[in-house]
C-alpha cells in the first residue's frame, strides 16, 4: 500500500491492544474521550502529506508507490534539505507541540537502514537483514511506530544503566523455536495510543555481561502480553476557544510492561550482541534524526515568539521591557534556525551512501533547548501576567448581555475586542500553564537527555583543534627576557 489517508490511520487504530488511560482500559482509542482529539490531530497529519504532496511525497524506490520522505534515507545533501521541508510542514501543524508525530520514528529507521552496515558488524547479518526488510515494510504500509528505550530507575544508587540482575528493565529470558521470549519495561513511549507499532532499540551503551538487555526489535502494538500504562490525560474535551493547544496536540505517553512477550525472529535485529548494541548510536544517529528534532524545535521557537508579539500587540506594551522580552524570544528562534542551516549545509555521507547533517550545530542546540524552553515559558508568563486570568470562556460571549459587558471592560488596545483578547491569552495560558502545558514544559527539559548530561556529552564530542590551536599561540611562543 502507498502513503496513508487519515481515515486509514483511524482505521489501524480501531485493532486490539491493551492502552490504559486515567485507571480504565481504553476499548476504542478513536472515540475516547481523552485521546479523541490527538487521534483526529494525527489523521490530518496523515491527510496533510497528500494536500501537499509536492512536499511530503515521495516514490518508493522499488515499488514506485507514494511514501513520505521521512521514510527515504537520504542519499545526498539535496536530499537532506528535501527531507527538511517535509519535516517543516509536519512541525508546523501542531506548532512543534507534538515531539513525536509519526516521522520522528520514520527517520529514525530511515537512519537505522541507510546505516545497515554498522548494524552487520560482529556476526549480526540477520539482524541487519531483518531491520532493512522491517524499514521497507514500514515505508510501505505507513504505519504510525511509538518507541521506549529508556531502562526504568528502581533506585539510583544501582545507576540508570541495567546490570545482571535487574529484572525491571526489559531483558530476554530465553529463546524459543520462533524467536525469543522477553519480559520486563521500559519508558517512555510518546504517541502509544495512536502507534501500530512500538519500537525498541540502543539508546547507552551497556556494560559487558548484560546481553539480555541488548534488544532492538518492533512488534505490534496488538502483540500478547504487551501492556501501556499512560500518564494522565491533559485532553480538554472543551472547545478549541477555551483550550485550543490541549483540546488537540495531547500525544501522550506511557509506561511500557513486557509481560512475557514473544518477538518473532524476523522482528529482532539484536539479540544481546554487545558490540553492536553499543555502536549503532554513536555515528549517524544523532545527526540524522536531530534533523527533525530540531526542525521542530525551531517552530516551536518561531510559534512562541509569534504569540508573544500577539500579547504585546493586545494591550499596546511597548515599554523597552517588553521588547526586550520578544526580542530574547526572536534570538533563541534565531539561533535556533541557523543552527539547523548550518547542519544541513554542512551535511555529509555517513557510509554507505547515507548523508546526514553535520553534528556540530546540532549538538550544541541539543545542550541549550532544555535552557532555552523553560525559559521561554517564562517570559510568556511574565508578559501574560494577570491578563491569563482575566479570560472570560466561549460559554460566556455566548450571553448576550455577559458579552457586551466583556466588550466594555475586557477589551484590547485599538480594534481588538474582549473575544480576541481573550483568545490571544487563552492561548497562551494553553501553551504555558495548563496542564500540557506543563507537561510539554518537562518533556523539553528531557527531550534529547538533560541540559547537564548533553553538557557533559560536549566535551566527549567536541573537536578542540582549532580552540587549542588559538591557545597554543600563546603558550608555546618563546619567552622573551
Amino acid at each position: 500500500m502507498a502513503a496513508r489517508t487519515g481515515e486509514e490511520f483511524l482505521k489501524g487504530l480501531r485493532g486490539q491492544r491493551e492502552i490504559w488511560v486515567d485507571g480504565e482500559r481504553v476499548a476504542d482509542v478513536v472515540d475516547h474521550p481523552a485521546l479523541a482529539g490527538a487521534a483526529g490531530t494525527l489523521a490530518a497529519v496523515f491527510d496533510l502529506q497528500h494536500e501537499h504532496a509536492d512536499i511530503c511525497l515521495t516514490a518508493d524506490p522499488e515499488t514506485g508507490e507514494s511514501m513520505n520522505l521521512s521514510h527515504m534515507p537520504p542519499a545526498s545533501r539535496d536530499d537532506v534539505l528535501r527531507r527538511h521541508a517535509c519535516l517543516e510542514k509536519i512541525a508546523e501543524f501542531s506548532v512543534g507541540l507534538m515531539g513525536r508525530t509519526p516521522d520522528y520514528l520514520n527517520v529514525t529507521l530511515a537512519g537505522f537502514a541507510g546505516g545497515a552496515p554498522e548494524w552487520a558488524v560482529n556476526g549480526n547479518d540477520e539482524g541487519a537483514q531483518n531491520l532493512v526488510a522491517y524499514q521497507k515494510a514500514l515505508r510501505r504500509a505507513d504505519w504510525s511506530l511509538t518507541h521506549a528505550i529508556v531502562p526504568p530507575t528502581a533506585d539510583k544508587v544501582q545507576g540508570d544503566t541495567p546490570r545482571p540482575g535487574d529484572e525491571v528493565t526489559l531483558r530476554r529470558i530465553e529463546k524459543t523455536t520462533h524467536g525469543i521470549l522477553v519480559r520486563g519495561s521500559k519508558a517512555l513511549a510518546t504517541l502509544a495510543p495512536f502507534a501500530d507499532e512500538i519500537a525498541i532499540y540502543p539508546r547507552t551503551p551497556l556494560p559487558a555481561g548484560s546481553e539480555a538487555y541488548a534488544l532492538a526489535f518492533c512488534i505490534p502494538m496488538s502483540t500478547p502480553g504487551l501492556k501501556f500504562i499512560c500518564r494522565d490525560s491533559m485532553s480538554s474535551p472543551s472547545n478549541r476557544f477555551d483550550r485550543p493547544l490541549s483540546s488537540r496536540f495531547d500525544e501522550q505517553d506511557a509506561f511500557v510492561i513486557f509481560d512475557d512477550v514473544e518477538i518473532p525472529r524476523d522482528r529482532v535485529f539484536i539479540d544481546g550482541n554487545l558490540a553492536v548494541y553499543n555502536r549503532v548510536m554513536t555515528t549517524s544517529w544523532m545527526p540524522n534524526i536531530t534533523q527533525q528534532t530540531m526542525i521542530r524545535a525551531t517552530v516551536k521557537l518561531d510559534f512562541a515568539w509569534g504569540l508573544a508579539r500577539r500579547m504585546a500587540q493586545a494591550i499596546n506594551a511597548a515599554d523597552p521591557g517588553t521588547q526586550q522580552l520578544l526580542g530574547e524570544l526572536w534570538a533563541y528562534a534565531e539561533f535556533a534556525r541557523s543552527a539547523v542551516l548550518a547542519a544541513e549545509t554542512e551535511a555529509r555521507e555517513y557510509g554507505n551512501g547515507f548523508w546526514a547533517p553535520d553534528p556540530r550545530p546540532l549538538n550544541a542546540l541539543r545542550c541549550m533547548l532544555p535552557v532555552w524552553f523553560p525559559r521561554v515559558n517564562e517570559i510568556l508568563s511574565l508578559m501574560g501576567a494577570h491578563y491569563m486570568l482575566a479570560t472570560p470562556r466561549a460559554a460566556q460571549f455566548d450571553d448576550p448581555a455577559l458579552a457586551a459587558l466583556c466588550d466594555e471592560f475586557l477589551s484590547g488596545a485599538g480594534d481588538i475586542g474582549a473575544e480576541r483578547r481573550a483568545r490571544i491569552f487563552r492561548l497562551a495560558w494553553d501553551f504555558t500553564n495548563s496542564e500540557m502545558g506543563g507537561r510539554n514544559l518537562q518533556y523539553e527539559r528531557f527531550y534529547l537527555g538533560s541540559a547537564g548530561r548533553n553538557l557533559q556529552r560536549a566535551f566527549t564530542v567536541a573537536d578542540p583543534t582549532r580552540a587549542d590551536r588559538l591557545v597554543d599561540r600563546f603558550l608555546n611562543e618563546p619567552i622573551e627576557e
